[in-house]
């Protein structure tokens, strides 16, 4: 089996003006002109597929397109006004600052009783529930690690080789049996779902899009390295404590193996992550360029703020008795 299975049927379906004029462009050779923007949602459907069209050039691309389009002038333009939107709502969102501290003893604390996504399958979740969790998820996990891995060359000393050896356990050590990406593919395959690369797109809402797209953002900016390796130390910080609780759900569900693996395979990996970001990587960067203190918190407030977006929407569908994908599984 292969993770590389990039769908057949073409791009994704559109989901307004934006997305649709970026779909149309990339079904024309290399140098199309696009329309100027108009007002959008900044993390609307429309505006956040589109972004994600333009990011997913720079990773694996779609069949048939041009690839001379992920260096095209008047698609980057495109881009980047659509990007300036995007990141005006994070920063409008979030309350800024430069504690970095300050930040990580609020991500470190465990909140009770807890309310999250983890927290509501553990106590009251359905398998079906936790299938389209697998499926929200993976538009980032079948490209696990991917994004972090443009910010390598923006670093340099002690951060960049204790990133460099935290990505190296994200790829499996070496081993493509043990990538993370090929884990959750195979999670996909147990739970009795479709394991093709971006597979679901179509699937998820906004709010799981724009999880992504902000890893995209941040890594292919060097301005926004301290952002991604903020991003990156938040992520590693809470997500074993939640691989912890969806091992139990998982459990409870008496859920395949490999299920259980990609998350047990986290608590473990994600315990040593968490020390070597904050001290080493965190910590080497501000040393080196302290200037991007606001920057790291920036990326850590933007990563609980979109994945509580995300948490929200999915729980306030299943709390209402409903889904929380356009499509079905």
């Amino acid at each position: 089996m292969t993770i590389l299975d990039v769908r057949t049927s073409g791009l994704p379906a559109a989901r307004g003006p934006l997305s649709e004029a970026v779909a149309e462009v990339l079904r024309e050779p290399a140098g199309t002109a696009l329309p100027t923007p108009g007002d959008a949602d900044p993390l609307g459907a429309d505006l956040q597929l589109a972004l994600a069209l333009c990011y997913e050039l720079h990773y694996q691309g779609f069949p048939g397109v041009d690839p001379r389009w992920e260096w095209d002038p008047e698609l980057l333009g495109f881009r980047a006004r659509l990007e300036a939107l995007f990141e005006g709502a994070l920063r409008d969102r979030v309350s800024g600052g430069a504690d970095i501290a300050g930040e990580f003893d609020d991500l470190l604390v465990e909140h009770l009783p807890g309310s999250g996504l983890s927290h509501h399958l553990v106590a009251d979740g359905t398998w079906e529930q936790m299938r389209e969790l697998f499926a929200h998820r993976s538009i980032y996990h079948l490209k696990e690690a991917d994004p972090h891995a443009w910010v390598i060359p923006r670093l340099s000393g002690v951060a960049k080789a204790a990133l460099v050896a935290v990505e190296f356990d994200e790829y499996g050590g070496g081993r493509a049996d043990r990538m993370h990406s090929r884990l959750y593919a195979d999670l996909l395959t147990a739970a009795g779902l479709d394991a093709g690369y971006l597979h679901y797109v179509d699937h998820v809402p906004a709010a799981t899009l724009a999880t992504v797209n902000m890893m995209s953002m941040f890594g292919l900016h060097r301005r926004l390295r301290g952002a991604l390796v903020g991003h990156f130390a938040a992520a590693e910080i809470t997500t074993g404590p939640s691989a912890q609780r969806m091992d139990k759900a998982l459990a409870r569900f008496d859920a395949p193996a490999a299920c259980r693996f990609f998350y047990t395979e986290h608590v473990e990996a994600d315990a040593v992550h968490e020390q070597v970001l904050r001290h080493d990587v965190v910590g080497g960067l501000v040393e080196a360029e302290p200037e991007l203190a606001a920057d790291v918190v920036f990326g850590i407030q933007a990563t609980d703020l979109l994945e509580q977006d995300f948490a929200d929407h999915v729980l306030g569908a299943w709390n209402s008795g409903g889904t929380s994908l356009l499509l079905p599984l």
